[in-house]
């Protein structure tokens, strides 16, 4: 059996949790040889799969055919009138001028009113429900031993596990992961209901369109509910309590958004801070702190989310925590206590899925003894899924700017790529950053349909530490939309002088 770098053997893990950062560490111990017990109240794949990214990723993959539709009259594409609603008189390409690609056109006004809302939560949930499935089945097939409960550390060497049947026991541990991930926060005089008052876990109950949604938070996952909910055809209102939606993130892209979402019929209400909201006999009143109301028939609160750590016996067990909740760790995953390791949303070293597991597989790496490469977030990439897609990278311009570091700036818009143009995509950017003497690429932004996927050439870049010039001698597919980003490096290419 493998031994920790203190010494003692290490054969029996218990990871509490099974969200990304529980169930990968759970894959890497047992191909390490451990013992492996993992402990799970809700299902295989935590919040992520069940509540989170995967749902919410499915309902905007949905959303986004509303958006493809927009587009389809400007390719020659006319639409059978009595699939889309429409009557003989009406005219189905958007030519009864008004905006095209807003909430006026007639393709959208027609397709809204078959927008089935249960059928669509319905598949969200069931598509959870498989990924869930099959993540048990393949921790399962390896040898570990999920066990269904509540756990909670008596000590460092002992997790109590409580069934839902109310039977408690202990397991033994040499090794300890805590991976409870997050909660959605909620404010003081908005307790969410599951009907008309929401946070983002309860969405998927919904079983029609709403008529006015209120999302309360600017941020990722406002701004993603948003945009996708108007896609759907619904009313929203986004209340956002900074100067413009996303402020964390870039700025030239979070503008895009915000003037997209407004085109397409998004009420946005910045510097609005909500105090708290109530239910009506028929819908929902949000208060602002500035004493305004805005009414809706539901309203998400989409405020940020906190650490699921309370009630663990992390504190009785000495494990430190942060001010705001979070388990603190290095960058190897451990905590202040010998054999107790955290990973994902619980410990807030940047809530992203990818991180967690990415955490999770160090931990369990360094606790058994094999050789281990400590976190390192400047390689991260990170996407938003609004439409169109914002995916980032490396350092940020503001983060650029702080440190005081000598960069310089390519930036070219979508709409000059020929793909782009055969695909009627209008909207979207790439922009790098790269040292102003070496020519290093320091971070990145991708703007457009499936940056999630487009970003990946530049993670290697960052990743890798390569250089601007190196992107620019790497050959592209003609007609691409990585096209742009080879155009973009071309850009930042300087002469040697002799």
């Amino acid at each position: 059996m493998r031994r920790t770098d203190d010494g003692p053997p290490a054969g029996r893990v218990v990871i509490v949790g099974g969200g990304p950062g529980g169930y990968e560490a759970a894959l890497v111990a047992r191909r390490l040889g451990a013992q492996v017990t993992v402990v799970e109240r809700q299902g295989l794949g935590g919040a992520a799969v069940l509540t989170d990214v995967v749902p919410s990723k499915t309902l905007i993959a949905t959303a986004e055919w509303m958006t493809i539709a927009d587009r389809a009259p400007e390719l020659g594409i006319r639409l059978d009138r009595l699939a889309a609603g429409l009557g003989p008189e009406e005219d189905v390409d958007g030519a009864d001028d008004r905006p095209p690609g807003g909430t006026g056109s007639a393709v959208r006004d027609a397709l809204h009113h078959r927008i089935d809302l249960d059928a669509v939560n319905t598949r969200v949930k069931a598509l959870a429900a498989a990924q869930s499935a099959d993540i048990r089945t393949r921790l399962e097939r390896e040898g570990v031993d999920v066990v269904t409960g509540t756990g909670r550390l008596l000590d460092p060497q002992h997790v109590a596990v409580r069934t839902p049947e109310g039977r408690e026991h202990t397991i033994d541990a040499d090794v300890v992961l805590v991976s409870t991930g997050a909660t959605p926060r909620v404010l003081p005089e908005a307790r969410p209901d599951g009907e008309r008052i929401l946070t983002w876990t309860q969405m998927y109950n919904l079983t029609s369109l709403p008529e006015r949604l209120i999302v309360v938070g600017s941020g990722v996952t406002g701004a993603e509910f948003a945009g996708a909910y108007t896609s759907l055809g619904a009313d929203v209102v986004l209340v956002s309590s900074r100067e413009r939606v996303l402020p964390g993130e870039d700025q030239d892209a979070a503008e895009l958004i915000e003037r997209i979402f407004t085109q397409r019929g998004m009420t946005v209400m910045s510097r609005s801070r909500a105090s708290g909201a109530r239910r009506t006999a028929d819908g929902v009143v949000v208060t602002l702190e500035d004493g305004r109301e805005v009414e809706g028939s539901h309203v998400l609160l989409a405020v940020g989310a906190v650490p699921t750590t309370r009630d663990l016996g992390l504190e009785e067990a000495g494990v430190a925590l942060t001010s705001s909740g979070h388990v603190a760790v290095d960058k190897v995953s451990r905590t202040n206590v010998r054999g107790v390791y955290a990973a994902g949303d619980c410990t807030g070293v940047l809530p992203l899925a990818s991180v967690a597991a990415t955490q999770g597989r160090i931990a369990m790496s360094h606790a058994l003894g094999d050789a281990v490469r400590p976190l390192a977030l400047r390689g991260i990439s990170a996407n938003i899924f609004t439409a169109p897609e914002i995916a980032t990278v490396g350092d940020s311009e503001s983060r650029l700017r702080e440190r005081g570091v000598q960069y310089q700036t390519s930036m070219l818009p979508l709409a000059r790529n020929p793909r782009a143009k055969m695909l009627g995509v209008r909207d979207g950017f790439v922009k790098v950053f790269a040292h102003a003497g070496t020519g290093t690429v320091l971070g990145a932004v991708v703007v457009g349909p499936r940056a999630s996927e487009s970003i990946f050439p530049l993670t290697l870049a960052v990743t890798h530490r390569l250089t601007a010039d190196q992107i620019a001698d790497t050959s592209t597919v003609y007609p691409s939309m990585s096209g742009t980003i080879g155009e973009v490096a071309r850009m930042m290419h300087h002469r040697s002088e002799d």
